[in-house]
């Protein structure tokens, strides 16, 4: 079981318009609310691979039915913690003119110190009959920086490995609690470095580093420029494939589904970066939210090209 953990849960609000202007007045063309956020998207993809998924959380009474309703039809469980008030949304402007994507995050409720220490218990609950824990993504108002490193502290013992998908401080902290595995694209990487990394020997020195700190596997998404994966013995190299793009949202989040997913599996490195990097190339060729195709999937498997480096 994998056990995707969803503490900011976010209507993606995507607008498309054609010519944005700012300052002035944009028409829109098309309007799309999906229910998502990171937690929700990885244990989505997982489901979507045929394998047992669970999402927990924090979720509000507006636009929360939304949330389970999209989940339901996607075959995947979820337990809750419900709060008062409105899920937060998050604004795509999207000008089919240029394709640039503007982005306006909502930071969400507040949540209580009261949630909080529920929380740790739901997750401490489901961590005792899972194999990986998933926790990605921001955090409400309220929830201490170091909340991250509460959670994988919390679980340490009950045989659940942890899967760290977050930036800043948040991943700082973090990584005091030593997750099994951690995947920042490019930028966050150099901002976790505070240097610049241009080319592939530069991106692996940065992510050994954090083996040698006590990660057991560094993933790094490098958007356009493909992907890279080490263990400590062995660091792998994906190019991007040559497919036609139709969005990157939620690209990352599926490269964990899929390195989650290959994990569980005690498949090698190789094949795990491989399901990974196979899964978000799937997410990038399917339009909006719908679930990723299993057959585009399976053939983009076959597609993977990685090399040692």
């Amino acid at each position: 079981m994998i056990t995707s953990v969803s503490l900011n849960p976010s209507i993606d609000r995507t607008l498309t318009v054609d010519g944005f202007t700012p300052g002035s007045l944009n028409r829109v063309a098309v309007k799309n609310d999906v229910a998502a956020g990171k937690g929700i998207n990885v244990a989505l993809t997982v489901s979507g691979l045929g394998l047992d998924a669970e999402c927990i959380g924090f979720m509000y009474q507006d636009g929360g039915p939304m949330f389970e309703k999209r989940l339901m039809m996607n075959s995947t469980p979820y337990d809750f913690i419900w709060c008062n008030g409105s899920v937060r949304t998050n604004i795509k402007v999207f000008d089919r003119t240029t394709g640039v994507i503007t982005e306006l995050n909502e930071s969400g409720m507040t949540v209580d110190e009261a949630s909080l220490s529920r929380m740790i218990d739901l997750v401490v609950g489901h961590a005792e009959n899972s194999d990986y824990l998933v926790l990605s993504g921001s955090v409400p108002p309220g929830c201490p920086q170091d909340y991250y490193r509460t959670l994988i502290g919390a679980v340490d013992g009950l045989g659940c490995r942890c899967i760290l998908d977050a930036d800043g401080e948040r991943l700082k902290y973090g990584l005091e609690a030593r997750p099994f595995m951690i995947k920042p694209n490019r930028y966050e990487l150099e901002m976790m470095t505070g240097t610049r990394l241009d080319n592939i020997a530069d991106l692996k020195a940065a992510a050994l580093s954090y083996i040698d700190m006590g990660v057991e596997v560094v993933a790094v998404s490098l958007g356009s420029g493909g992907a890279l994966i080490t263990n400590g013995n062995e660091t792998l190299f994906a190019p991007r494939m040559n497919i036609e793009v139709k969005g990157t949202v939620g690209a990352g989040d599926a490269m964990v589904a899929g390195l989650a997913a290959g994990f569980m599996a005690e498949h090698d490195l190789e094949e795990t970066f491989r399901m990974g990097v196979a899964c978000a190339s799937t997410r990038c060729v399917t339009e909006g939210y719908k679930t990723i195709d299993r057959t585009v999937y399976k053939a983009f498997l076959e597609m993977v090209n990685i090399e040692r480096v």
